[in-house]
Formats: C-alpha cells, structure tokens, sequence
C-alpha cells in the first residue's frame, strides 16, 4: 500500500506521538469536584468550562471492577462530556480501589448504601431534582435492584448499557455451565475465598479474552491506520481503560457467582438479598434498555431479557446499537447510536430548555 503524501505525514506524526510524546489520545478527565465520600463512594459533580450547568441531574453508575473511567474515556468519546455539553447536571459515583480488606463486602453493601446514598446526594446537590440514571453493565443491574428495593428515591428514569439478565445467554459462561453444576458450584469458590478477592489482572485478562480476535489483529490493525488518529486514539484509550480495571470483593464475587451466573436469579426477575428477595417488578420509572450487536460479555438474547422482567415500570423502551461491551457505550460509533438514543430518551423524561444568555 502506498500512502499519498497527507496521509504519510498524518502517519508520521502520529508515530512521533506515539513513541516520542504522550501518545494520540486526549485522556483529560472532563473537569469536577468532589461532593460526597464514603465508603468506596466518591460522588463528582462534572462540569463545563464555558458555563454553570442548570439542566436535569443525570447520575453515572459504573459496574465493579471496571474504572469508573469508561464514561469519560476519552475526548470526542466520552459520554460524561456529551452530558455536560449538553447542559445537563452530570455526576459520577466511582467506587475507588479493592483490596483484601474488603473481602467481606457484599452486593448488599452498593444496593443498600452505595447507590442510595450517591442518589441522595445528587438530588441534593442538584436543587432537589430527580435524579435520571444512566449505568453500564453490572451498574444497570445494581440500579435496578436499587430502583426496586428503594421506591421513595428521587430516581426519575434509569438507562441501562450492556446489562444482562440471562446469563445462560452468555457465551463465555456456556462452556463451563456443565463443570459448575457437577461441582455444586464449587469450582471457583476456593479461589476467591483464598485470595479475598477476583483480582484486577484476572478481570482484566477475562475481559480481553471476550474480544481476542480483536487483539490478535490488533498490531494489524494499528500497522493499517497509522494516518487514522481518531482510530489509534481508541485503541489508546481502551488500553488505558484496561490497565485500570479494578479487583471484586470476595463475597460480592461469589454472591454474582452463585447467584447470577450459576442459578440465573435475575433471569426470573428478582434476586435474594440481605434476607429478602427484590423484585425487578417493583421498578416503576420509566427504563431506557441499550444492548450491543456485538458485545460478547452481555450480547443482545441476554440484555434482551431485561423489558420482559420491568411490567410496571411507566415505560420501558429496547434499543440495539452496534459495539462490542465497551464500544457500545463509548466507542467512534456510540456518538451517533447509543448517545442518540439516550438523548431521545431524556428529551422525554428529562427535557429542559437551555438559557440562551
């Protein structure tokens, strides 16, 4: 392949980035300040350089393990600047590091204090508005068991990314399906009970295992668009994403294993927690689903799932948009997809006009 003379030069700058710079990716956070603390729950309100934000309160809720960085990835593909752009009120609950000291803490701990009490606090901070979630993967599942539970919080609408609700559909569950009921499911519990935790490298290499084809093109891939920055800035910012993943607790690890991929519970619609079961019929808000064409970790049967399971919320609306687990919420293409499709959602339930001053 011979590269015309603009592209050459766009390579060769970009090479020079890469090696010589600090790379072609722009990872400046979208700006904040912190508003609440407690335990793993570090509350930021997000704001614009330009102006004061007067819109509705718009919450992002990461999953576990994950940084919390995966809504603000990187500029041009970040959905916490899209938000604050908007004019919205925007805030993000990042859950901070694990360790072996935290063995014992369970889902009960982010569905009864976490999240209730970041809600609270949002809805504070924002002048007592509702508050409108918008979460990813294990964040939409902790919502919406918090939505059910917890009825009397401001939570006005909920949008769920990537969040299964039948693991049976999950191809990396499948193949070990048949091990783990010969075991009792007892096959991975003596790893986290030792280790106290699932560890941040072994939820990092699981997660690139779901798109190994990806990154075994990778170098490929990167040796073909040398003049593309847009396209090696993603890869940039993905790798970023990566080396930041984050352990789970012990208990809260075996709970989702035992519970959410062995016995399926959410796929019945509800789930057995601190002495009680929650049901996600309970969730009356108004629910926006996203499911990714191409996600490997949470594909389209398993997310799909979730709009049978919530028959008394107000509304419930199912939208596939193309990306894998991470592209579908923050990938080149969710800009135009999934972005969309959560503005048309809140154009509804959370509409606002902005000031013209």
């Amino acid at each position: 392949m011979v590269l015309s003379p603009a592209r050459l030069a766009a390579a060769t700058s970009n090479v020079l980035a890469k090696t010589f710079g600090d790379g072609v990716a722009d990872l400046r956070p979208v700006p904040r300040v912190l508003i609440d603390r407690g335990p793993h729950r570090n509350v930021y309100r997000m704001h614009g350089l330009a102006e004061e934000l007067s819109g509705p309160a718009v919450l992002l809720v990461p999953p576990l393990a994950a940084p919390a960085l995966c809504f603000d990835l990187r500029r041009g593909c970040s959905l916490a600047e899209h938000l604050v752009d908007s004019g919205r009120q925007t805030y993000l609950v990042d859950y901070g590091d694990v360790s072996f000291s935290d063995r014992g803490i369970g889902v009960e701990h982010w569905v009864e204090e976490v999240l209730p009490r970041a809600i609270r606090r949002v809805s504070e901070d924002a002048g007592g508005q509702p508050v409108h979630i918008v979460s990813w993967c294990l964040g939409g599942i902790f919502s919406l068991l918090v939505a059910a539970d917890q009825q009397d919080l401001p939570i006005e609408s909920i949008v769920t990314i990537a969040a299964p609700f039948d693991f049976t559909a999950i191809p990396l569950v499948a193949p070990v399906r048949p091990l783990i009921e010969l075991t009792g499911g007892w096959l991975l519990t003596p790893v986290y009970r030792v280790l106290g935790s699932a560890p941040a490298a072994v939820v990092s290499r699981v997660f690139r295992a779901t798109g190994i084809n990806k990154e075994i093109t990778k170098p490929l891939a990167i040796l073909a668009h040398l003049d593309d920055k847009d396209f090696l800035a993603q890869i940039e910012a993905v790798d970023h994403f990566m080396d930041n993943m984050v352990a789970y607790p012990g208990r809260t690890f075996g709970q989702l294993y035992h519970r959410f991929f062995r016995t399926n519970d959410l796929a019945n619609g509800g789930v057995a927690l601190g002495g009680r079961t929650i049901s996600l019929s309970k969730v009356a808000v108004p629910t926006l689903v996203i499911a990714g064409e191409g996600d490997g970790i949470a594909p389209k049967r398993a997310v799909a799932r979730l709009p049978e399971l919530l028959e008394n919320a107000l509304d419930v609306r199912f939208e596939v948009a193309p990306g894998g687990h991470l592209g579908v919420l923050t990938g080149r293409r969710a800009r135009a997809t999934t972005w969309r499709h959560i503005d048309e959602f809140h154009a509804v339930y959370a509409p606002f006009t902005r000031s013209s001053s």
